[in-house]
Parts: C-alpha cells; structure tokens; sequence
C-alpha cells in the first residue's frame, strides 16, 4: 500500500448512538472533516426549536460545530418537501450551518412511516424532497447533502436516484453501499457507488464496512470516491480516522489503538453522561460501544466478556482500567457469549 491523495472524512449518523458526546469525543484529534447528527424527524409540521437542539446541541455554538472546530451537519427525515423546506430553514435560523436529508435509513418503523430509504422506491419523491429544500436554503447560503442507500429491495433505481438527488440541489451524495434489504450484511458493494461516481458531476462519498485502513483503500480504489463516511469503524477503533490521515499524510501505517486508549474514551463517554442518564442506561451503552470494538480487538473481546453480567457503573469503570486482569475459565466464557448479546440501535451509518 503506497501513500495517496488526501480525502475528507465524515462520521456517519447512527440513531441512538452518534450523539452530542459521542461527536465531540470521537472528532476530538482533529482527523474527521464533519459529522452528522441523528435525524430529526420531519412529519407535517414545523417542530419547535428544543427538538432540533436536543438532537444538535451545537446550534448553540455560533459556528455548529464540537468543541475541536469539527461542523456538525444536521440531519433531517422525512417524506414531505414542504414540510422538510420549512424545517429546514427553521434549522438554519437557530444556526444550522449545513442540512443533509436520509434517504438511507433501513429501520422497519422508519419505513413503514414513509421515511428514510423507503423513498428510494420512487426517484421523482427523492428528487422532490431534495429540491423544495434546496429552493428553501439556497437564498439563505446553506447548502443540502443527501445521503442514499444503494436501493430499497434491489439495486434497479440506485443510479436513477442519484441523478435525482444531484437534479434536485444536492451539493454531496453520500451512498451506503448495500440495499435496505441488505442491512448491514456483508458485503458492501463499493463498485456500485463507483458507478454512481461516474454518473454524477457533484462529490459521491464512499459508506459502509469500513473498518480498517486495508477496507478504506479498497472502497476508494472500488468506488473512485476520494472521500469517505466511517460509522461503526470508527466505534471500533476510535482511531480509525486517526489512522487513514497519517497514512495520507505519510504514507506509515499507526500502530494498533492500544487498549489503554479505548478504555480513555468509554471512561470519557461515561464521565459526561452519567449526570444525564440513570446509572443502568449508561452502563448499557457502554456495554454497546465495547460489543463493537470486541469484533476488531481481542483486548476489548476479553473485557466485553469480563464485564457482559456487570450492572454497577464504577464496577464496569474499574473493570476497564489497563491493569485490571479478571479471570475467566473457558467454561464461564462459554456460558457468557451464548447469552444473548446487546445490540446496538443504528440507522443510516
């Protein structure tokens, strides 16, 4: 692998997951060019402004971004142009910086409310969608973002609704490279979105199973893509992002994030939201965060099952300290990971 040209790098919206804390924490080395907020969803009315600075406290911040400078991008979804058009500009009056519309959420709730890939069935209602916002924005100076799925059941409109997001005013396309059908199953198409990349003429940016700096070379080399959307990578490995840039830049690979630099940013996370949520919930997202970095790293896997029967957050804290060695039998580790593992609640990464 040889040195190559320097791409951005965004973090993917991930329901329930990416928020405030988790934005802020993972973009604090500086190696991430944007983020984008959880959705907020968009029905038939203007929503008041405590719903858009509950999913996007950075609107409180003149310039919207985390607290290293990253821009924040706020997310809506929906199915109704002029009810997305009305919200959008109330987005920005409260501070919105840039707006960016999911057409990519799998969720069967989601869908079954006609929202997020469900409009992927019909190019004109993702090409109307992405216009009545931009028409909105555009005397104001902000740009829409789009971010799409490779399809709802197949692939047979992915490119037709591309070409509508890029007519209606999108000034990016992020593609996710799998159907809705397909989940988060593996693999991720990444040659589709080259094709996509071909079609248009605005910037196409490369999501989906990126994991590590080998994945991330493949899906620029298969996609053409220069830029690239991290989701669930960057969950695993909090250096990921780290990771791609000084390879730009250098051409070196980093060593391995070393466990004592996970533990920092569960330890970190969990600081700044116990005093929000009760000590159970948070206990549980920490328990989600560590099940997806025990898929990339044995240290975290060993960790994951020390701490899966933990309930008391000090405890899990204490068990997450570099130094702590907890014993466990092969017959206890058994018995553990037949128990059914927390899953955690993602969309549109």
């Amino acid at each position: 692998m040889t040195q190559v040209a320097s791409g951005r790098i965004g973090l993917a919206p991930m329901e329930g997951v990416i928020d405030v804390v988790t934005r802020d924490l993972l973009s604090a080395d500086g190696a991430l060019d944007w983020t984008v907020t959880e959705f907020v969803r968009v029905v038939d009315a203007r929503l008041p402004a405590r719903v858009f600075l509950r999913h996007c406290p950075e609107l409180e911040h003149a310039t919207c971004t985390t607290s290293n400078g990253t821009p924040v991008h706020l997310q809506l979804l929906g199915s109704d142009p002029d009810a997305l058009a009305a919200n959008a500009v109330h987005a920005q009056a409260l501070g919105a910086r840039q707006v960016d519309l999911n057409f990519g959420c799998p969720a069967k709730t989601v869908n079954r409310h006609d929202g997020g890939a469900s409009l992927l069935r019909d190019p004109d209602r993702v090409y109307n969608v992405v216009r009545a916002v931009h028409e909105a924005l555009m005397p104001l100076g902000i740009n829409v973002t789009a971010k799409i799925r490779l399809g709802f059941d197949d692939k047979q409109v992915a490119l037709a609704c591309a070409e509508a997001a890029e007519a209606g005013g999108a000034a990016h396309l992020v593609v996710h490279a799998r159907t809705r059908r397909e989940g988060y199953r593996p693999p991720a198409h990444w040659e589709w979105i080259g094709r996509i990349r071909a079609r248009l003429r605005i910037p196409v940016i490369a999501n989906g199973d990126i994991w590590t700096l080998e994945d991330y070379w493949k899906a620029r080399t298969l996609s053409g893509c220069t830029d690239v959307m991290l989701g669930r990578g960057m969950l695993a490995d909090p250096w990921l992002a780290r990771r791609i840039k000084h390879w730009q830049r250098t051409g070196e690979h980093l060593t391995e994030t070393p466990w004592a630099a996970r533990a920092e940013v569960l330890t970190a996370y969990a600081q700044r939201i116990r005093m929000h949520l009760p000590e159970k919930i948070v206990v549980s997202l920490l328990k989600q965060w560590l099940n997806q970095m025990r898929g990339r790293d044995d240290e975290a896997a060993r960790r994951f099952i020390a701490l899966r029967r933990r309930t008391e957050l000090q405890a899990f804290l204490d068990g997450l300290t570099p130094d702590i060695q907890e014993d466990i039998s092969p017959r206890q580790e058994v018995a553990i990971e037949m128990a059914e593992s927390p899953v955690i609640k993602r969309c549109s990464q």
